[in-house]
């Protein structure tokens, strides 16, 4: 049986990871809906695939974070607790990630792995450069969008898609959070 592995991320509407400027995080949208929601979707049990850059990203911001900020929101710390592997060809910890294992080697060969050998669902919050290198190997099946209602032109960063491939996308689900955030659920193929 082959794990599903599931590519998630936030995106604002013109397709930025994140913004520079005076946007907070969440871009200063989120709300109960859409925590719970997070929340939820990090309560079953799955494993957690980064690539290093993104995984220093976030120990980093979680071993500066204080106990009340938003960085430390339940779905974070769930996150944050569920077996994780990092894919690198640099880094030698896991930086204090209470259950990762760093693997070296291709990601797509690691995830390909992973997925013939994992009881659990896979899934990806981030790691946008290692991400789109999966989907141009057909190894995500399901493309987990949180699109933000902004448009973040002058102070955009992380661009989701680009230097990516060409994709058709099979919407498989949708919903509305807080009145003003989709999430939008695809099955990605080469195009």
């Amino acid at each position: 049986m082959t794990a599903t592995y599931t590519f998630d991320f936030f995106c604002s509407l013109d397709g930025y990871g994140a913004a520079g400027g005076d946007w907070t995080g969440y871009w200063g949208k989120q709300g109960p809906e859409l925590l719970d929601r997070r929340l939820e979707l990090y309560g079953a049990e799955q494993r957690m695939v980064f690539g290093a850059t993104t995984f220093r990203a976030f120990a980093r911001m979680l071993a500066e974070a204080t106990d009340d900020s938003e960085v430390r929101d339940p779905w974070v710390t769930r996150m944050r607790n569920l077996p994780t592997t990092v894919v690198s060809t640099t880094l030698d910890d896991s930086l204090g990630w209470p259950d990762a294992s760093v693997v070296k080697g291709d990601a797509v060969d690691v995830v390909a792995r992973l997925k013939e050998e994992s009881e659990v669902p896979l899934r990806s919050h981030g790691s946008l450069a290692m991400n789109r290198a999966l989907m141009a190997a057909g190894l995500v099946d399901r493309l987990q969008v949180t699109l933000f209602p902004v448009v973040t032109g002058r102070t955009g960063l992380d661009p989701i898609f680009q230097g990516a491939s060409d994709f058709d996308l099979e919407l498989l689900e949708t919903r509305t959070l807080d009145g003003n955030i989709q999430e939008l659920v695809y099955r990605p193929t080469l195009h």
